[in-house]
C-alpha cells in the first residue's frame, strides 16, 4: 500500500506484502560454488527473514548467554544484526533484550528470533513475541521498547508485525489469551488490543496480519485460532469476521482480485476465499469458496495471475483458480516446508527445509526450470535486491547472484 514502508524489502513478504517480485530478473540457478556473489556466517539461531534497508541487511537471532551458541533452551540474549549488502561483512550486532532460563519451551522447529523485522522511514521495528518488542534506528540504538505485552506463548514466537499509518499491529495470540495488538509507532505505548472475542481449546496462532484498503476504506486482516477478523485501523474496532476450524495459524493471509485468502491453521487446514465487503459475522454470507487439499501450515500463499499457488509442509505444491477455487494443478515436490514461497513473474521459488530450492514456472500446466542446494537448513523466506537474493541458512547469509 502506498507509503506504508521506505526500504529495499522493508518486511515479511516483501513490499507487496505477499511474496511478489515486480521484477524480470532473478536466479534460477545456484549452489555453494555457483553464483555466490557473498557469504557471510553468523551466530545463534534465528528464522526471521532478511529485510534489505538501502546497502544494508538486518535480521535477528538469539544466542545462549554464556557462548553465544545457537540453542533452545536455556538463557538466551535477542540480537538485531546489521550486514554490508555488497560485501555480506557484518555492519553492527545489539543486544536488545534478555531472555530469562525459565522462559518457556519452543517447538524444536522455531527458534526465539522468527519474526521478521519491519522497516519505516529510517526505524526498525523488532519483535520477538511475548519477549517484546522494540524500535531502533538504522545504527540499532533503541528508541523505545516495550515489554508490557507478556503472555504464555504455545511453542515460541513466529508472527511480524505490520506498520498501519503511526501505528505497529501484531498479534498476541498465546496459550491462555488472544488478541491483536496496536501500538504507537513514535512511542511503543499501547494504542488499542482487540480480543478474538471467541471460545476456543488451542488459542495459539503465529499469524502476520495484512494491510488491506477496500471500497476506499482500510481494513487489518488478522487471522488467529478458529476466527479471523478485519479490525478498523484507527480504533481496533470489528468490521467482519469468519469462523472456522483451525489452530496454530501462521501463513499470512493476501489480498489478491478483491478477496481475501486465509489458511486455517491444523489440523486440516484449508484455503478460504472471503470477499471483504460484509460487515459483522460474514461465515455463511461472504466465504466464496474453500479449498482443502494441500494447503500449508507454515509457509505463506502466493497469487501468480489467476492462481493461488502454495506448497504443503509436506511438499504438495498447487496452483488453484482464484475465481472458483478449483485446481488447476498439483505436484509433489518432495522435501518439507517452512518458509514461503517468492513469486518472480510466471516464475515460483520454493524452498526446502533441508536447503533444496524448486523453481517452477507456473502455468496450467506447472514446468519444472531448476533445483538448487545450500548446506544447512533453511526456514526463513528470501529477500531480493536488484535482480540477486539474499537467502538465509541456519549458518549464514548468501547473495545468490548472477554475475
Amino acid at each position: 500500500m502506498t507509503g506504508v514502508v521506505s526500504a529495499d524489502w522493508p518486511e515479511f513478504r516483501g513490499p507487496n506484502q505477499n511474496g511478489t517480485v515486480a521484477a524480470a530478473k532473478a536466479p534460477t540457478q545456484w549452489s555453494e560454488e555457483k553464483n555466490v556473489v557473498w557469504y557471510t556466517p553468523t551466530r545463534g539461531l534465528g528464522w526471521s527473514s532478511p529485510v534489505i534497508v538501502a546497502d544494508r541487511i538486518y535480521i535477528t537471532s538469539a544466542r545462549v548467554a554464556e557462548t553465544g551458541d545457537a540453542e533452545l533452551d536455556g538463557p538466551q540474549t535477542l540480537h538485531l544484526e546489521c550486514y554490508d549488502v555488497k560485501t555480506g561483512k557484518p555492519v553492527f550486532d545489539r543486544v536488545l533484550m534478555e531472555q530469562a532460563g525459565d522462559a518457556p519451551k519452543i517447538h524444536k522447529k522455531n527458534s526465539h528470533a522468527s519474526p521478521t523485522v519491519l522497516a519505516q522511514d529510517g526505524r526498525l521495528f523488532v519483535h520477538f513475541g511475548h519477549q517484546g518488542t522494540a524500535c531502533t534506528d538504522l545504527e540499532g540504538k533503541i528508541l523505545w521498547r516495550n515489554q508490557d505485552h507478556a503472555y504464555a506463548p504455545v511453542h515460541g514466537n513466529g508472527g511480524s508485525p505490520i506498520v498501519v499509518d503511526d501505528k505497529i499491529v501484531l498479534t498476541c495470540d498465546g496459550g491462555e489469551e488472544a488478541y491483536t495488538l496496536a501500538l504507537d509507532s513514535a512511542t511503543g505505548k499501547e494504542v488499542w488490543r482487540t480480543p478474538r472475542g471467541i471460545t476456543t481449546d488451542r488459542s495459539f496462532s503465529f499469524c502476520t496480519p495484512q494491510w488491506i484498503q477496500v471500497e476506499g476504506k482500510s481494513q487489518i486482516i488478522s487471522p488467529g485460532s478458529d476466527i479471523v477478523q478485519a479490525l478498523d485501523p484507527s480504533s481496533g474496532q470489528v468490521l467482519w469476521s469468519v469462523s472456522y476450524e483451525g489452530f496454530s495459524v501462521v501463513p499470512r493471509p493476501i489480498y489478491h482480485r478483491g478477496l481475501v485468502f486465509v489458511c486455517t491453521g491444523y489440523m486440516a487446514p484449508k484455503l478460504l476465499a472471503i470477499d471483504p465487503t460484509g460487515q459483522g459475522d460474514v461465515t455463511e454470507t461472504h466465504v466464496r469458496w474453500t479449498y482443502g487439499t494441500g494447503v500449508p501450515n507454515t509457509p505463506s500463499i502466493v497469487p501468480v495471475g489467476d492462481q493461488i499457488v502454495m506448497v504443503s509442509d509436506g511438499g504438495v505444491a498447487s496452483g488453484v483458480d482464484v475465481a472458483t477455487g478449483k485446481k488447476v494443478w498439483q505436484k509433489r515436490l518432495g522435501g518439507n516446508y517452512s518458509a514461503s514461497p517468492i513469486a518472480v513473474g510466471n516464475r515460483v521459488y520454493f524452498q526446502s527445509e533441508l536447503g533444496e530450492a524448486i523453481v517452477m514456472e507456473i502455468g496450467t500446466e506447472p514446468k519444472e526450470l531448476s533445483r538448487a542446494t545450500l548446506p544447512g537448513r533453511i526456514f526463513a523466506s528470501y529477500a531480493w535486491l536488484d535482480g540477486d537474493w539474499i537467502i538465509r541458512s541456519e549458518n549464514g547469509l548468501y547473495r545468490i547472484g548472477e554475475r
